[in-house]
């Protein structure tokens, strides 16, 4: 069986996420045989360096020995049981690493599938805790521009995506959006700590004047992923957690693409010296092998659901795959990574040959800023770089890059204008090097390149996922 094989298969019976499947006519779907290492292979032997960690959760490569052995343990002794009135080994065991692992005062971890329903796990947490301790009037949610937390109708409800709050808007919660610390919209001259404290005004008017209806503030700290990898100073979350203190309102960090060392410290929080009310985990959390994610709270949220039956005060959420012994097994063994190779250093030399192997796209014509922090990094393309215009994202400029990539052995899935390396933490230097040869080829084609389309008004702030 060939690509062409598997690809004229899958055409007859998959429904792709985040695919416009018309763009397949032209665009090849490439069916992968095998993974190895940061290597992805297809089924005509072309292999392809995954840059981009199968979105973003593959941190120590594809068929690792020391998980895939994780995993082979425990299928043999428990692949699931429900969680309620039940428990297993391999969830006491992550739990209890978690809360060691996390800020001080994450006592307390709730399980659920994907990054998407772990959000909706700390909306619904926070809401019902007002609830619970006689501020029901407090439901709302603040919210950054430019943030994306998911495509579960909570989870939209709290992000700015205009291709999905627009097409979903009946759906919706109504929440307040603040403007975003976004260091690329600075003005010239100002630093990202300096712009960081000023874009915090807005949230701070935000919370004098609502506090007394809102329910919680989420933010992805330092890094807006899905957006374009925007990113801020760690002064805004100190900034937020003492607002929040402020004005009796909970904080919600979705470290579910930045949490386990991708900022480059374990948790993004930990670069600006505070705890959240709700820390959400996934992606990284079992290596890239398995959905979980993790919503770590405090014990006075804990104690708050904690009653009699007939008060119905408890936290009645679950979902059928709640802890799975499998994926927590290999979130165990993911940590055990972690630990015992000291990853947080490892990546210290890693991160900076992905500054310097990109340094020189910092004078490319239409580059208008080669962003970083830790082992994210962003090249955002520009039509005009001194006024920082962006491209039309019909223009598909990314597209460009990504196929270009292709052709070269490397899987680069652009955000709209942004190419970015997330790469898995088994990189070595010359695969970074190479990276940043592919990426610097296809952005001198994608931007040399005239690009005729029907433009359209319909999502004029949309930023093409790519």
């Amino acid at each position: 069986m060939t690509n062409h094989d598997w690809m004229r298969r899958d055409l007859e019976v998959l429904w792709h996420p985040c695919t416009q499947m018309k763009d397949h006519e032209q665009l090849p779907v490439i069916p992968i045989r095998r993974g190895e290492g940061v290597w992805l292979e297809d089924f005509d032997g072309n292999r392809y360096l995954d840059a981009v960690s199968s979105w973003w959760v593959n941190v120590f490569g594809h068929a690792n020995p020391r998980i895939n052995e994780r995993i082979k343990a425990q299928v043999d002794q428990l692949e699931h049981v429900i969680l309620a009135g039940f428990s297993h080994q391999p969830v006491i065991e992550l739990s209890e690493r978690l809360v060691a692992l996390t800020p001080a005062g994450l006592d307390r971890v709730f399980y659920a599938d994907n990054g998407s329903s772990c959000i909706e796990v700390a909306l619904k947490m926070s809401y019902h805790y007002w609830r619970n301790v006689g501020q029901p009037e407090k439901r709302r949610f603040v919210t950054l521009t430019n943030s994306y937390h998911g495509e579960t109708v909570a989870a939209m409800s709290v992000g700015d995506v205009a291709l999905f709050t627009e097409t979903y808007q009946g759906l919706l919660l109504d929440t307040l959006k603040v403007p975003s610390p976004d260091c690329y919209l600075r003005p010239e001259g100002l630093g990202w700590e300096a712009h960081s404290r000023q874009m915090f005004a807005h949230m701070e008017r935000t919370l004098a004047e609502h506090h007394a209806s809102v329910a919680a503030v989420i933010v992805e700290p330092l890094i807006q992923g899905a957006t374009g990898m925007r990113m801020y100073h760690p002064v805004y979350l100190r900034l937020l957690r003492e607002a929040c203190d402020r004005y009796g309102v909970h904080l919600i960090h979705d470290e579910i693409a930045v949490g386990f060392g991708r900022t480059g410290t374990m948790f993004a929080c930990e670069q600006a010296g505070i705890r959240p009310d709700f820390l959400c985990l996934s992606k990284a959390l079992t290596g890239g092998y398995l959905p979980l994610a993790a919503c770590l709270t405090t014990d006075a949220v804990y104690q708050a659901f904690y009653d009699d039956y007939h008060t119905l005060r408890a936290f009645l959420h679950s979902h059928s795959y709640t802890g799975n012994p499998l994926a927590c097994a290999a979130a165990l063994a993911t940590l055990d990574i972690f630990a015992q190779d000291d990853i947080i250093e490892v990546n210290k030399p890693l991160a900076r040959r992905m500054a310097e192997a990109t340094a020189h796209l910092v004078d490319h014509p239409h580059v208008g800023e080669v962003r970083q922090t830790g082992m994210a990094l962003a090249i955002e393309m520009t039509a005009d770089k001194a006024r920082r215009t962006p491209y039309p994202w019909q223009e598909r400029r990314g597209l460009a890059v990504y196929q270009h990539a292709l052709s070269r052995g490397a899987l680069l899935r652009p955000l709209g204008n942004v190419v970015y390396f997330l790469p898995p933490y088994v990189i070595t230097p010359e695969q970074i090097d190479f990276l940043a040869e592919v990426a610097s080829e296809g952005i001198d084609l994608a931007t040399r390149t005239s690009v005729s389309v029907a433009l359209s008004d319909l999502h004029p702030n949309h930023r093409d996922p790519g």
